[in-house]
């Protein structure tokens, strides 16, 4: 054996000597913490089994640390590891909870049609009410920008108006029907 094999073999005994001191370091945190350190996560995590879960991923982690001799605390290190895990897991919950809304408006679209066209004749009945209540200028032009699609600048020539007094009547009538809407959808 020349002297590179020598160093080498030399080293590769030193490596798996530090492993396995490694090893034995994580093992006696474990013994030591892992009740801590799982009612760490369960505080943040409200759940005992997600808390434990977190808390063997931060053991692996620590374990398949390359260089474990740089860190000069294993406890703080594998609290540090373990709340990490946890923010990034409450984080994928928000993002869950996002899609669940938003599969509640895809569940909307897909209510069955006749559903839907009931819902928008009542709507459209207590529309017509609402304008019926409204004086004619305010009701007249909230039809003609609202259903006949006609601008601001179109209304105010036909009814010998300002654009600004379009819009006021437009956005008072806006505000009377979609007050009578929501009153009737909170009965």
């Amino acid at each position: 054996m020349n002297q590179a094999d020598f160093q080498r073999e030399t080293a590769l005994r030193q490596s798996d000597a530090g492993a396995a001191e490694h090893a034995a370091q994580v093992a006696s945190l474990f013994r030591e913490h892992n009740r801590a350190l799982t009612s760490f996560l369960s505080s943040r995590l409200d759940s005992m089994a997600e808390a434990q879960e977190v808390a063997q991923e931060a053991y692996v982690r620590l374990l398949r640390l390359e260089n474990p001799e740089q860190v000069g605390f294993l406890r703080a290190y594998l609290f540090r590891i373990a709340s990490n895990l946890a923010v990034d897991r409450l984080r994928q919950r928000n993002v869950r909870a996002d899609a669940a809304e938003e599969d509640l408006f895809a569940e909307w679209l897909d209510t069955p049609a006749p559903e839907r066209r009931a819902l928008a004749i009542d709507q459209l009945r207590l529309v017509r009410e609402a304008l019926r209540e409204l004086p004619r200028k305010t009701s007249q032009a909230f039809v003609m920008h609202a259903i006949e699609g006609r601008g601001f600048d179109a209304i105010a020539r036909v009814m010998k108006l300002t654009e600004r007094m379009v819009r006021y009547h437009v956005t008072r009538a806006m505000a009377h029907c979609r007050a009578r809407v929501d009153a009737k959808e909170n009965d």
